[in-house]
């Protein structure tokens, strides 16, 4: 697949004259010590340091496993609970703090489920995480981009992961005050939620441009936003009420914007430009190229001539900055901002983020069915890609997509993906030859749609490197500006040719490729893949469920995905895909073939030379509230 671009295509604005004198100021002096050492502050141990009686439990093993251990910075100490799945540990900050991440070091009596929750009373609680298959080790629970505003944190226990209690090293919480109100000229953007489009992963979202950290050197791979990379991408912050702004300093990693607007809004839609760099500013960024390990970034202090009011501010990157990425060629990444820091009056500590969608109710019912009964395929329903047409050659995949009844077919109630072989035999516009053909459907400008039960009955080839699925993806694929993994991907059903297991998956930013958030199933009972089998998706906005033959295989939620992954990128329409691969990416991963073809063996081309080498399928329903 691609590489990652996205989300925002910039809306043409005029640019209003307003090129004041852009600071190139020196690396911070010690108020910026100060700012980055209170980022890396654990409250938690600071908070129990001052105060033993900030530490709260259900109960502990013994005297040699106290609470306190677990927030006493000692890496051999730890507390470990009494022999109950309820137990908990809980934490007073002593002030509301915005919670920015929560670490959890387990030692090996870890938690299977838990739920780490926030409370401004110590009374009234808010989950932010929730695990259902822990495994232990090392957890760190972003919260962006939920709201996580208290005084109290605490570990619940649901179920415990091995016969003894639970047992942490380590529970640290990370965070600050947000920026009050205030009518005084102040930071009015300290702790405050920030937005943004497409971002790398949970370890770089927007909510570290508010944080209050950045590193001296302006190099340091810390507590920074970094986009995907598209240069048409903003970040922005929310001042909590409408505010007076005259001063606006941006801490940049190497990785800075070149050209930029700085914009301000009443309602976080329409955008007023208040700056942007001279061409003279611009010429001098532009030329300033360097490798990626001998750049460093720059702080920009933007001066107002006018002062603006907004509620909301953003950067809105135009171009980003290039390297020298060994000779002859220049490379250029997405943007990176430490610090967004908005000075001026008014503001309103109150700022907070939106509530997570949640499931709708209502009975589900059918919107899209098709069994293939007909005398051929349905294309008021169904379209068919080719190769070189509709769509380039991805994944190292050996075959071409083609328009042809030879692969596509429907027969005994059921459509027929086939794969044919045919040396050096099919040419695709744009002049590629390929030695296989195959077959490839989707519903794509016939039926998209945003959330609902995805399934289909399938029966499918065994042989080393057949590759069908059956899976969804963004509609917005195709706009460059999005791309993919910005679209969003999700795999309900994938096979490279072993009988007896399949795989489901998620793609996005932050998770895509071999880096996925996926599953493996076995058949239990000896099933196998060349009998017949539904898979299935529950799609809402909470999460995605997993099914073969009604028996779930993987749930992941949209709570765990943003605050360990990268960005929910499922909010918006997606079709079906259904298609029959050779050989590629994903075969090779595991079967290690390299000849005649990439994760196609030789054995593997004898079948589809001999024929018969297809993936049938009964059915494919979606239902939806």
């Amino acid at each position: 697949m691609p590489p990652r671009t996205s989300l925002l295509a910039t809306t043409t604005l005029a640019l209003l004259a307003l090129a004041a004198p852009l600071a190139v100021a020196a690396p911070p002096q010690p108020p910026a010590v100060k700012a980055a050492a209170a980022w890396n502050t654990d409250r938690a141990a600071e908070a129990a340091a001052a105060r033993p009686a900030a530490v709260t439990t259900s109960g502990a093993e013994n005297a040699g496993t106290p609470a306190a251990a677990a927030f006493d910075n000692n890496p051999t100490t730890r507390w470990a609970s009494d022999f109950a799945d309820n137990a908990w540990i809980q934490i007073d900050l002593g002030s509301v703090i915005r919670v920015s991440q929560v670490k959890l070091e387990w030692e090996a009596a870890y938690g299977k489920q838990y739920v780490l929750e926030i409370s401004r009373n110590g009374t009234d609680w808010t989950d932010f995480y929730t695990e259902n298959e822990g495994t232990g080790g090392t957890v760190t629970a972003h919260t962006y981009p939920q709201e996580a505003t208290g005084r109290y944190v605490r570990m619940r226990g649901i179920e415990r992961g091995t016969a003894w209690g639970y047992s942490l090293f380590s529970f640290q919480v990370f965070g600050g005050e947000p920026a009050p109100a205030s009518t005084t000229r102040s930071n009015l953007a300290l702790n405050h939620p920030a937005y943004g489009d497409l971002y790398q992963h949970a370890g770089n979202s927007p909510a570290f441009v508010t944080d209050g950290g950045w590193p001296a050197d302006l190099k340091a791979d810390q507590s920074r936003w970094s986009s995907d990379w598209n240069q048409n991408r903003w970040v922005g912050v929310d001042l909590g009420a409408r505010s007076t702004i005259n001063s606006v300093d941006l801490y940049w990693e190497a990785a800075y914007a070149v050209n930029f607007d700085l914009q301000v809004s009443d309602d976080n839609r329409n955008w007023r430009t208040v700056y942007q760099p001279s061409a003279a500013q611009i010429a001098e960024r532009r030329a300033d190229i360097k490798s990626p390990g001998d750049a460093v970034g720059r702080h920009d202090t933007i001066n107002l001539p006018t002062p603006a009011t907004g509620r909301y501010v953003r950067m809105l990157g135009k171009e980003r900055r290039s390297f020298y990425n060994p000779a002859p060629s220049t490379a250029q990444f997405g943007y990176s901002l430490y610090e967004f820091q908005v000075w001026g009056t008014g503001g309103s500590a109150a700022a907070a983020y939106p509530a997570l969608p949640q499931n709708p109710g209502g009975a589900y019912r059918q919107t899209f069915f098709d069994d293939f009964t007909g005398s051929g395929l349905d294309r008021n329903k169904w379209r068919v890609v080719r190769t070189g047409q509709e769509m380039g050659s991805v994944n190292g995949e050996s075959q071409a997509y083609v328009d042809s009844p030879d692969n596509i077919k429907t027969q005994n109630g059921a459509l027929v993906l086939e794969s044919k072989y045919c040396k050096g035999c099919t040419t695709v516009p744009g002049g590629g030859t390929y030695d296989f053909t195959s077959g490839r459907v989707d519903t794509n400008t016939k039926f998209d749609f945003t959330y609902g039960k995805v399934s289909a009955r399938m029966r499918l080839p065994v042989g080393d490197g057949f590759w069908p699925a059956f899976w969804l993806l963004g509609s917005d694929v195709d706009d460059p500006s999005v791309s993919w993994p910005g679209s969003g991907e999700t795999d309900i059903m994938e096979n490279i040719g072993y009988a007896d297991w399949t795989s489901t998956a998620l793609h996005g930013p932050g998770y895509s490729a071999a880096g996925n958030i996926g599953k493996s199933q076995t058949f239990p009972n000896g099933g196998r893949v060349d009998q017949w089998h539904t898979y299935a998706v529950e799609w809402t906005p909470e999460g995605m469920i997993f099914s073969v033959d009604d028996r779930v295989v993987q749930t992941t939620s949209r709570q765990k995905l943003e605050s360990t992954r990268g960005e929910w990128v499922f909010d918006h329409n997606q079709y079906v895909i259904l298609n029959l691969a050779l050989g590629g990416a994903y075969p090779a991963g595991h079967n290690q073939v390299t000849t005649p073809y990439w994760g196609l063996p030789q054995s593997s081309v004898d079948k589809v030379a001999q024929g018969g080498v297809k993936a049938e399928i009964d059915w494919v329903r979606v239902e939806q509230k």
